[in-house]
């Protein structure tokens, strides 16, 4: 579970005014809005609005469906202002430099807005598919509307200079003279730290060999920039895979309880808006498959507890639950913040009216294990991590996260974790997931614990994860543990490990 609260944020300087703009082109991609208004073009707007809200901290993901709402826009309109978003959060390294050449300044002289306004710029010029004169001439128009006039001839001269060269130029010019992880940097505008801290994830957890590791890093970084499919879950006994596949999906090859929807809303399927399914990385779906499959023996006429450590915002815990459902289990659910707790509830809506028993309380996991040792049967501790598995789906998060946060979260993922331990009753099992494949979230912190403490095992989880047809999965590493990949799985880069409690 990534934990992302940190944003930046600087307060925007520019100046206001009405656009005045006439709709000087005509011409249009495949890929460009198809409406056009007199105050100017909505998709660039709303693509600009949702960059101001993560410039002041929100969350692309959360804040573009609502923006998006709030303008009116569906169909294509939305499809080009979602992509527009995103690329210019994703790519920002690759664009900030090429800005600066073109500006003839750093980008930290330029204020924040119109930075903005610049960033969706090069995106529509260096990685869609919108003719140089239109992105020049719209954006320089979204420009005189958020930033005014004066700021409008900055943001059309800037833009006319990157648009002399190709995408290929600009990178051959902005990576010259660069050591190589820097120039990977660039080139996948992913921060370096994060460059050597997939490589050597990729290593350790034997998803690659020294011959081969660079070609692989590449792929992986790659993998992180390309819009993620929308995956979804049909929670079992409230709906399944064929109603998802009846409303447009296609079945998940992945997950058995999984689908792919290729286009569309997701909140236009019924089951979807019911909460019967979810929005949900097939990922996912499997480490909370894999937790529910493992073997616990257990004779409690009463059935099984189960225990979601940190269970907020509920979208593992939205599977749990109805599995354990069906396994005969008592799962309780536990979140440290309110909020995240009422999200949990709402998560959990359909599973509640159908009559599924699920406990909610908000408390900090790390006491749990000394409030109720010895307690649950199966645990889940769905750590707070860096979040570095999830970039394509969480395209700010690359850029507020600094190598220093590790240290801080690998000491609360530890006392989480000594937590589900001394929770679990004898004979238990606790799954210990990241969406960060960051060796120090992962192995590190499972190895020291085992090390630690006699009364834990580490077990080999990759026999339980099984696709859609009941295969095991490959590529899963070196084991024990299983390390999902986006270049590999198609799948964030999710992390489980599981450990059986002895004694």
């Amino acid at each position: 579970m990534a934990d992302d609260r940190r944003g930046g944020f600087r307060n925007s300087r520019g100046r206001q005014r009405p656009d005045v703009r006439r709709d000087v082109d005509r011409g249009r991609s495949a890929s460009r809005p198809s409406e056009r208004r007199r105050e100017g073009d909505p998709a660039r707007r709303a693509a600009y609005d949702v960059l101001r809200a993560v410039e002041r901290g929100a969350y692309a993901n959360l804040e573009l469906p609502k923006i998006l709402r709030n303008a009116g826009l569906t169909g294509r309109d939305a499809g080009f202002a979602t992509e527009l978003t995103y690329g210019a959060i994703r790519m920002r390294g690759f664009y900030d430099p090429v800005i600066e050449l073109a500006a003839g300044r750093p980008v930290a002289q330029i204020d924040p807005p119109v930075l903005d306004t610049l960033r969706l710029g090069a995106h529509q010029l260096l990685g869609m598919r919108v003719p140089s004169h239109a992105a020049a001439s719209e954006t320089v128009a979204l420009a005189r509307s958020v930033n005014g006039t004066g700021a409008s001839g900055f943001v059309n001269a800037v833009l006319r200079r990157v648009s002399e060269r190709t995408r290929e130029e600009w990178l051959a010019e902005v990576t010259a003279g660069r050591e190589p992880d820097d120039a990977l940097a660039v080139e996948h505008s992913h921060p370096a730290w994060v460059v050597r801290a997939l490589r050597s994830a990729l290593l350790g957890h034997g998803a690659t060999t020294d011959e081969r590791v660079e070609g692989d890093l590449v792929r992986l970084l790659a993998a992180d920039n390309d819009p993620p499919q929308v995956s979804l879950v049909a929670r079992p006994g409230l709906a399944d895979v064929d109603e998802l596949v009846e409303a447009g999906a296609e079945r998940s090859p992945l997950s058995p309880v999984g689908a792919r929807l290729g286009s569309g809303d997701p909140g236009a399927i019924q089951a979807v808006r019911d909460t019967r399914a979810a929005v949900q990385d097939e990922g996912s779906q499997l480490l909370a498959l894999a937790l529910a499959g493992a073997e616990v023996p257990s004779d409690d006429p009463e059935g099984e507890q189960w225990l979601d450590l940190c269970a907020g915002p509920g979208g593992k815990t939205g599977l749990l639950a109805v599995l354990a459902r069906q396994q005969g289990a008592l799962l309780f659910a536990n979140e440290v913040s309110e909020h995240r707790t009422e999200l949990v509830r709402k998560t959990l809506r359909a599973a509640l009216d159908d009559g599924v028993e699920v406990m909610i309380g908000t408390g900090d996991g790390r006491d749990l294990g000394r409030e109720e040792p010895d307690t649950y049967d199966r645990v889940l501790v769905d750590a707070p991590c860096t979040g570095l598995g999830a970039l394509r789906r969480r395209p700010e998060a690359r850029w507020r996260r600094t190598a220093s946060d590790v240290a801080d979260l690998t000491a609360l993922q530890r006392e989480l974790l000594r937590s589900a331990v001394d929770a679990t009753r004898p004979g238990g099992v606790i799954g210990y997931a990241t969406c960060s494949p960051h060796i120090a979230e992962t192995t590190v912190v499972v190895d020291d614990l085992v090390r630690s403490r006699d009364d834990v095992v580490l077990e080999d989880a990759r026999p339980l994860f099984k696709d859609a047809d009941g295969r095991q999965i490959d590529a899963l590493g070196n084991g024990p543990s299983v390390q999902l990949w986006p270049h590999l799985h198609g799948t964030d880069a999710m992390f489980f490990a599981l450990l059986r409690k002895t004694s």
